[in-house]
């Protein structure tokens, strides 16, 4: 039997294939790591927030009543903060709240009182090593 080349083999059949081909590979990019970080590399909450990645840095933000903590990492390891800022817009409805957070020890904090509950979005930009990252929170 001869081989079969893309020419001799039927259009159908081709798209089956194609179709085959790509869902195998929807199926199995959720399994497949997004980075070759490995386990350091973990983007799950160190502080009980919510954790967001942007340009390879993890923010984790942590939202109570009393305190605003945003929490920074660099491929894993603790961003140094100490020269960093962020403004965080508290969204619940129609209602706007902003927070100045500043340097305090490994965070970015703001003291006061804020409006949060399971819901409540959260942009934050924020400005550290030179660079202004931008990121969106719901907290949970």
């Amino acid at each position: 039997m001869p081989f079969n080349t893309p020419s001799t083999i039927s259009k159908p059949l081709r798209r089956l294939f194609t179709l085959a081909a790509l869902t195998t590979a929807t199926l199995l990019a959720p399994a497949l790591p997004a980075h070759a970080h490995g386990e350091a590399h973990s983007h799950a909450p160190q502080h009980g927030g919510v954790v967001v990645e942007v340009k390879d840095m993890d923010l984790e933000l942590v939202a109570k009543p009393d305190v605003l903590q945003l929490y920074l990492r660099d491929h894993g390891k603790p961003a140094d903060v100490s020269k960093a800022s962020a403004k965080v817009t508290l969204l619940n409805g129609s209602e706007k709240q902003e927070a100045t957070l500043a340097p305090a020890g490994d965070r970015l904090e703001a003291k006061g009182s804020f409006r949060v509950a399971p819901g409540t979005k959260a942009l934050a930009q924020v400005t550290v090593g030179g660079k202004v990252l931008s990121a969106r929170f719901e907290i949970k």
